[in-house]
């Protein structure tokens, strides 16, 4: 049942998201549309609370309560960068909105983003391993909480994984081939899509 749920607040983000940019943008029902995107976050209120009275109920945590916590963190930490992902495609494809900034490829703001991206993992690992140590402090009971140690442990691997992309290009940054064009760039391009009291979007 509860990996039931998981999948169902899966589908309910990214149709609760496509749907109310849709409406924002397209259909030009702005206030509608942000509601729908408002009730983006209740789907990870939904995900824990039945997480939790699961577990208070005598359940013994297996894989699907850890996975929860897990994709509990990642949903808290990166849901915002998904919604403005999709935000400034949906801007400027109905909106008349600045292209999409792609990631930077080369140097120093290659760097930066590479970090910013760890910043965000560690974010989703510190959400997810709190989430999951206070299940265990609630069961208090080893035995039924086995399974959530191991996600703790599965999580800091990941973390741990994450952490050679910055390390590795702050060490051997990645340089342009002869020749190639290199764009520029100013630091915090990709947060400076704004609208305008038109409602149109400009940088």
């Amino acid at each position: 049942m509860l990996l039931a749920v998981i999948a169902a607040c899966e589908i309910g983000f990214w149709v609760l998201l496509f749907g109310g940019l849709a409406v924002r943008y397209p259909l030009r029902r702005k206030r509608l549309g942000g509601a729908l995107l408002l009730c983006v976050p209740l789907l990870d209120v939904l995900l824990i609370t039945v997480t939790v009275i699961d577990l208070r109920n005598g359940a013994t945590a297996d894989f699907t309560h850890g996975l929860a916590a897990a994709y509990l963190g990642y949903s808290v930490a990166f849901g915002h960068s998904w919604v403005k992902w999709a935000d400034q495609r949906f801007a400027h494809r109905y909106a008349g909105g600045p292209p999409p900034t792609p990631k930077p490829k080369y140097g120093r703001a290659r760097t930066r983003y590479e970090w910013h991206e760890f910043g965000k993992a560690l974010i989703a690992w510190a959400i997810g391993c709190g989430v999951l140590y206070g299940m265990i402090m609630m069961v208090d009971d080893a035995d039924r909480t086995q399974q959530l140690l191991g996600w703790i442990v599965r999580l800091s691997v990941v973390l741990a994984i994450w952490s050679l992309w910055p390390i590795t290009h702050t060490l051997w940054p990645n340089k342009p081939k002869e020749g190639e064009a290199v764009p520029s760039q100013a630091p915090g391009a990709d947060d400076a899509l704004r609208p305008t009291p038109q409602g149109r979007y400009r940088s």
